[in-house]
């Protein structure tokens, strides 16, 4: 493990919390102007962040209604940001499951080149029937069939960028990101991915988790640190434990009850608008993550949650952050920075996707408190030492993987399924 650990900002339109863009003081449309993302990056380099990382998803989210959402694509704002800094790393998902693979390697090979080789590919599949029907199609691919086609379109893209003659960044190509925690995402991480951004509530599960991943790089040819590993870290920062709680509970009351109920709904795949705030979630209707579709990751994360806390609908929702579902730690910048050592030196991280709970106020509050104390305890960076984001993550340049060898995991699953 590296004596330092590594740090991103997720630029979460208003922030992880369902209801951020109701808090007091913050600007609800922000995240529909260029100047949000920018003056966020523009933080986060001065912090010495590894880099700024975009959500996305190809779709028309119908709950636009309940929250603000991300509204621009993550390419043309990244592209605006690279304009405007100089070695912040830029991270952007872009979907395998509705993209052209020759159209997106010439964008993101060429934006890495015009960024000076910062950029990274978070490669994710895409589930829901609300993009399916963004794209005209009825419903959505089985689960085996989307990690197939993840693997192709991934070992194509990469197989592009590697047989560039021209316009090659400094780091060679972008560095792979993916997400996902469900067999198939494991088996995608081990044999492609160089950072891996997961999800995880709890730490010797979170451990257990990267050390599987690292195993399966090895039996892939691929040496164990050349795979990063970052959790999502959802932070509430207050100057006092008192300060921070009032915040945490603030934010929780102001998630729109809908909104939370509906996302969770979604993201396990039946309703539980049925159920009762106060009476415990059943336990018996929840499956194995592995025969869902939808997000395996996310039914998987919420569904050991309930197995550990056996919780009330509300006590979840709010657990959850209004359905994100990434750990959410509250507290002093002292005890933000206590937590985040702890899961770093038990080897449950090699840093994290650090994702505030409003933006932009509670990222200034990470970057002026929580940073300059892990700094102070000879954790994180005072200063760059390269310029790209394969230097800030310390990694090297991989072989490109052997045509079909990727794809090859996933054929005979994708065909029993279907």
């Amino acid at each position: 493990m590296s004596d330092h650990l590594h740090l991103n900002v997720n630029i979460l339109n208003a922030g992880v919390f369902g209801g951020s863009w109701r808090l007091p003081g913050t600007d609800a449309l922000a995240s529909y102007g260029i100047e949000h993302y920018t003056s966020i990056a523009k933080k986060a380099e001065a912090a010495k962040l590894d880099a700024v990382f975009l959500a996305d998803g190809p779709l028309l989210d119908p709950s636009i209604r309940h929250r603000a959402g991300n509204n621009l694509e993550p390419t043309t704002v990244l592209a605006r940001i690279a304009a405007q800094t100089e070695r912040i790393g830029l991270i952007g998902t872009l979907s395998s499951s509705y993209n052209d693979p020759d159209e997106l390697a010439r964008r993101l090979g060429d934006l890495d080149y015009v960024a000076g080789g910062r950029f990274g590919w978070n490669v994710v599949t895409t589930a829901g029937p609300v993009a399916a029907r963004n794209f005209g199609r009825s419903g959505e691919p089985e689960h085996a069939s989307r990690y197939a086609r993840a693997a192709e379109f991934t070992e194509h893209v990469v197989a592009s960028w590697a047989a560039r003659a021209g316009l090659v960044s400094p780091q060679g190509r972008p560095v792979v990101v993916q997400a996902g925690g469900s067999s198939d995402g494991r088996k995608l991480a081990s044999r492609v991915a160089e950072v891996v951004f997961s999800a995880d509530q709890d730490l010797d599960h979170a451990r257990a988790f990267r050390a599987e991943l690292r195993a399966g790089a090895v039996r892939y040819g691929r040496r164990p640190e050349d795979l990063v590993v970052l959790p999502g870290l959802s932070t509430v920062i207050g100057s006092t434990e008192v300060e921070a709680k009032a915040r945490r509970d603030l934010l929780d009351d102001l998630i729109p009850e809908v909104y939370g109920r509906g996302r969770l709904s979604g993201q396990l795949g039946f309703s539980v608008d049925e159920l009762e705030d106060d009476e415990p979630f059943p336990l018996d209707r929840l499956r194995d993550p592995d025969v869902v579709g939808g997000s395996q990751t996310f039914y998987g994360m919420v569904k050991g949650i309930v197995e550990r806390e056996r919780p009330t609908l509300r006590q979840l929702l709010r657990k959850l952050g209004g359905g994100f579902g990434h750990r959410i730690v509250t507290g002093t910048p002292e005890q933000i920075a206590d937590d985040i050592e702890l899961w770093f030196r038990a080897g449950a991280a090699d840093g994290f996707n650090v994702m505030p709970d409003v933006l932009p106020s509670g990222f200034d509050d990470f970057a002026d408190h929580v940073v300059p104390e892990l700094q102070r305890r000879g954790l994180f960076r005072r200063e760059y030492e390269g310029a790209t984001l394969r230097a800030h993550l310390g990694l090297g340049l991989p072989a490109a993987p052997e045509p079909g060898s990727v794809r090859a995991l996933f054929v005979q699953t994708s065909e029993v399924a279907s």
